[in-house]
């Protein structure tokens, strides 16, 4: 599809296109032929891109678990944010993007504010209501503009290359590959069955990557689920899968037990922000990159229907504090199925009716051991790094502050800190350099707040 072909409207025009003689409706109120596609193409297109993100159906809860949330709990909020979230984004914004809980924000919630700060679970969930409060609130007022252009690209491209740092280093924590030494901080951990299973599944998983396989993240935990088997019956080890049962009610035990009011405390307001901040550049650049990549633009070449779909995003990060799971976001693995074809918001559509079987089957994905989501969290890292190469790494004024982000990160096994110290440098080299033109507004906001939480968390 070419730019010319492009269209500006929010919704598609009765009569634009002739309709599909099998479901001319969902021709008609998808624009689906007018935007050079099928009904065919788009379903088939939901399908490559729920394969290539299912994987958050097991993942999200375990990560979440670590947090004191019960996995079937977390699961079942997992499963339903990403129904409803990935249904408004298609008939709402008509966008072909799926959102669900994302990676980084589930790390966020409960390695930085659980662990790290100790807040309880529900003050935590609270804190990612307001975080979606206030992205509601620059969505639906169309303020991205301004804070697109008080963050400097390279500290947004740091951002998400240390948070895929941190999430690989939580994958190797977790599977026992690295693990604590009072004499080197950290080693390598014993040579035992676990450590050879991870290793073998995490290379198993790397190999379906590189061999572009659909789903190779899924296929990677079921390849490294199969190799757990064994344990605890030929090598003498607890056993880490045992069969629970196929499918069972949904568990809503954490719906509405988020704190609100609990997280209306001027030391939690820069977690606040922090979330805020992620979650937005996440779907401002998530929006952008596939906008580019299939040519999803309007007449002045923005992404199509962006404050729709910003909009969808914000809500979705609100309701998902209320259903027990950390915030949902835009997934760039939306572009697995818009490499297949999809165009419309069909695709997401299908993307939301496919998660929805999963809200019963949760025994069967608790056969899941966390040895075998650590290899798809090793390559969520990798994955995440991609934009380091978009930093001038010449510039070092601009160079310098994104290397303490990315670096600090895994570090100092905290997202909050990498990114408050990302910050405070950028300011105090510009200031030092005499480059204050070159500090907008919001980042003097941004330092400000970075020094309020390191002096009140640490």
């Amino acid at each position: 599809m070419t730019q010319s072909s492009t269209v500006r409207d929010e919704a598609p025009t009765e009569g634009a296109s002739p309709a599909a003689a099998s479901a001319p409706w969902l021709d008609t109120y998808f624009g689906v032929t007018r935007r050079g596609s099928t009904l065919r193409t788009e379903i088939l297109a939901g399908i490559a891109t729920f394969l290539a993100s299912m994987y958050i159906i097991v993942v999200n809860p375990a990560i979440l678990s670590d947090a004191g949330i019960p996995f079937s709990a977390a699961l079942s909020a997992t499963v339903l944010i990403s129904f409803m979230s990935s249904l408004a984004m298609g008939l709402y914004a008509r966008n072909p993007i799926l959102v669900a809980p994302g990676m980084g924000m589930n790390a966020l919630f409960t390695y930085t504010l659980v662990h790290g700060a100790g807040l309880s679970w529900e003050v935590a969930l609270g804190c990612v209501f307001w975080s979606g409060v206030l992205f509601a609130l620059l969505a639906v007022f169309n303020v991205r503009k301004a804070i697109i252009e008080a963050i400097p690209a390279s500290l947004r491209y740091a951002i998400t290359c240390g948070i895929g740092l941190f999430i690989t280093f939580i994958g190797f924590k977790n599977a026992g590959f690295i693990v604590s030494n009072p004499a080197t901080l950290v080693s390598l951990g014993s040579m035992d069955p676990m450590l050879v299973t991870f290793f073998l599944g995490m290379m198993a998983t790397a190999i379906l990557v590189i061999l572009r396989m659909s789903g190779a993240l899924i296929l990677g935990i079921a390849v490294t689920t199969l190799l757990a088997l064994p344990m605890g019956r030929l090598w003498g080890e607890e056993v880490v899968v045992q069969w629970a049962g196929l499918a069972a009610w949904p568990d809503f035990s954490a719906v509405m037990q988020v704190d609100i009011l609990g997280a209306l405390k001027v030391a939690y307001l820069p977690f606040i922000f922090v979330m805020l901040f992620t979650n937005f550049f996440d779907a401002l650049s998530c929006f952008m990159a596939l906008s580019e990549s299939a040519d999803l633009k309007d007449k002045d070449g923005n992404p199509r229907n962006l404050k729709r779909s910003m909009t969808v995003d914000a809500f979705a990060s609100m309701i998902a504090a209320p259903l027990g799971t950390s915030a949902a976001q835009t997934f760039i693995e939306s572009g697995a199925g818009v490499a297949q074809g999809g165009r419309t918001g069909l695709v997401a559509v299908t993307i939301a009716l496919l998660f929805l079987p999963f809200l019963f089957l949760s025994p069967l994905l608790s056969l899941v051991p966390g040895i075998a989501t650590a290899p798809a969290l090793v390559l969520v890292g990798l994955f995440m790094l991609a934009p380091i190469t978009k930093i001038d790494w010449t510039r070092y004024d601009q160079a310098f502050p994104a290397f303490l982000a990315i670096i600090l990160m895994p570090l100092t096994y905290s997202i909050t800190l990498g990114i408050a110290f990302g910050f405070l440098s950028f300011v105090l080299i510009k200031l030092a350099t005499g480059r204050l033109e070159e500090i907008k507004p919001a980042m003097w906001v941004s330092a400000a707040l970075s020094v309020v939480m390191l002096i009140t968390t640490h």
